[in-house]
């Protein structure tokens, strides 16, 4: 098989077959190594309105709507889906201590010894790490699927990681679980990507590695169709404060 190389937005599952990886669905229990999740730390205003209620607000929870809003209803080229995944993450206290919020990071990695680049939508990052990578689906607007780029992505937060972590005297990083998020509207899927330093290897070299490496993949299950991007994210609110995200939250 011939191995391709290119920026990781360009990634699709071509990628993904020459470098043996592969999208596997996976139950809660699976996902989370857990059968109960904490509660969701979100005020019932939001987990009980569709839209904007009438009355006074808290401003958490007036922000909340209007981003909701401006993500269900945004255009081709409107950045409002990433600026509701922000917002949340912000909600939910991602951006404690020594943690920050960053939107459209560039982030690169090397790909047959040349340095290519990849865009993350949403991260969660300290001065060291990439903690958590967050992608929109805009396939609405063009074929491409975000789940390749979400995986490039986050071999290049691993790199990226190992990088600094060099230049600041610290031990390389041992293979981790990167977490991962794709938006598709205001619904997210939720991810945990194994990167090993065999595999950025196999990168740089262009080879193809022995070991498959096989990304979890979960979707809440939602029961209404009618209203699932709403049903999907309160579904997922719970999901967001447990270990989708153990680097950050632990």
């Amino acid at each position: 098989m011939q191995i391709p190389t290119g920026s990781g937005s360009d990634w699709t599952t071509k990628e993904l077959l020459a470098f043996n990886i592969r999208v596997a669905n996976a139950s809660a229990p699976a996902f989370f190594a857990s059968t109960k999740l904490p509660p969701a730390p979100v005020s019932p205003t939001i987990l009980n309105n569709l839209h904007i209620p009438d009355g006074p607000l808290s401003k958490s929870d007036r922000q909340f709507f209007q981003y909701l809003r401006a993500a269900e209803h945004a255009t081709s080229g409107e950045s409002a889906v990433d600026d509701f995944a922000a917002f949340i993450l912000r909600m939910l206290d991602y951006d404690d201590e020594d943690r920050v919020v960053r939107l459209r990071k560039e982030i690169s990695f090397y790909m047959a010894g040349e340095r290519v680049g990849a865009k993350a939508d949403v991260c969660v990052m300290n001065d060291l790490d990439y903690l958590l990578l967050v992608k929109e689906d805009k396939r609405q607007q063009s074929s491409d699927d975000p789940e390749p780029q979400l995986i490039a992505e986050a071999i290049a937060a691993y790199y990226q990681n190992n990088f600094r972590r060099t230049r600041a005297g610290l031990p390389a990083l041992p293979p981790i679980l990167m977490p991962g998020i794709t938006m598709v509207g205001t619904a997210p899927i939720f991810y945990r990507i194994p990167i090993s330093p065999q595999l950025l290897e196999a990168l740089v070299t262009s080879t193809y590695p022995k070991e498959e490496t096989i990304v979890l993949r979960f979707i809440p299950p939602v029961a209404n169709a009618e209203t699932y991007f709403f049903d999907a994210f309160k579904a997922s609110m719970n999901v967001m404060q447990s270990k989708v995200a153990p680097q950050v939250q632990g």
